[in-house]
């Protein structure tokens, strides 16, 4: 009797499984749950005192607007990248898709380097900018910056492998039956591309919120004025006051994964509702 070959390439479930939640458990499951616990043993006195302090709050609203300002620039950008990535042929393509994943092999603070060098004063951009009265390092459009650079790619790699997938034929129909180009887009690229988009935008969201070592070289690091809650939770660890860092590491830690939760909901939706419309 001919022997049944398993369909899977890999060893069984019970090993896979085992050595993946293992993985996980030590390199994520462990230290959040250390942080926790950290927490934990504070008291809620004590921890609405730290994360609700001036200087934290200055940090929060710094960090979140240029963390949203960034994904706002990564969307737009990103999403023609995307698109010029896939639908056009020109020399040098490969090259600038290979570039689009730079940031990821780039370490952040040769980022930081590259950025405050371009930057200031006698820098190939800043001494364009400069005497304009555009002034970009130690500033939050410093910050704006680090964060979209070194985020950019959540965006451009989640869209793209969904657009390739798009039936052109479809677009061509559209067309013949009088739709303009605006119109085949809202109406059949991006009902198919926008899961992946809104994705790819909470990621670079994510990215930016824990950005540490692009921005901290260009942002000048100005309490109140440029200091993001990442330099702040170092600064804490710094002084050895590590109740203060956890509090802080957990408010980034609860709003990173609330946008995550809030995001699937919404892909969740959009895929059910271009199901039914189908």
């Amino acid at each position: 009797m001919a022997r049944k070959h398993s369909k899977h390439l890999l060893p069984g479930f019970g090993l896979t499984m085992g050595v993946s939640l293992f993985y996980i458990t030590l390199l994520i499951l462990l230290p959040i749950a250390a942080m926790l616990l950290k927490v934990a043993g504070m008291g809620l006195p004590e921890f609405w005192r730290i994360i609700s302090s001036r200087r934290a709050i200055a940090a929060y609203q710094i960090t979140f607007s240029s963390a949203f300002y960034a994904t706002l620039i990564n969307g737009t950008v990103g999403l023609l990248l995307a698109w010029v990535l896939t639908r056009y042929r020109f020399p040098g393509r490969r090259v600038l898709d290979a570039l689009v994943d730079l940031p990821f092999a780039l370490p952040t603070a040769v980022a930081g380097l590259v950025l405050v060098t371009l930057f200031a004063e006698t820098g190939w951009y800043g001494q364009l900018l400069e005497p304009n009265g555009l002034k970009v390092n130690y500033t939050q459009l410093g910050i704006v910056l680090a964060m979209a650079f070194t985020s950019i790619p959540f965006v451009v790699r989640s869209v793209q492998p969904v657009l390739e997938e798009v039936d052109q034929s479809l677009e061509s129909a559209a067309e013949t039956l009088g739709a303009n180009r605006w119109q085949v887009f809202t109406r059949i690229v991006w009902p198919t591309i926008m899961p992946a988009f809104i994705g790819g935008c909470v990621l670079s969201f994510a990215r930016s919120l824990g950005e540490f070592g692009a921005v901290v070289f260009i942002a000048g690091n100005i309490p109140g004025v440029t200091e993001i809650v990442s330099l702040l939770i170092y600064i804490r660890l710094d002084e050895y006051n590590y109740e203060a860092a956890a509090a802080l590491a957990f408010v980034l830690l609860l709003v990173a994964f609330l946008t995550l939760i809030a995001t699937n909901a919404l892909s969740a939706w959009q895929t059910r509702y271009v199901e039914r419309s189908a």
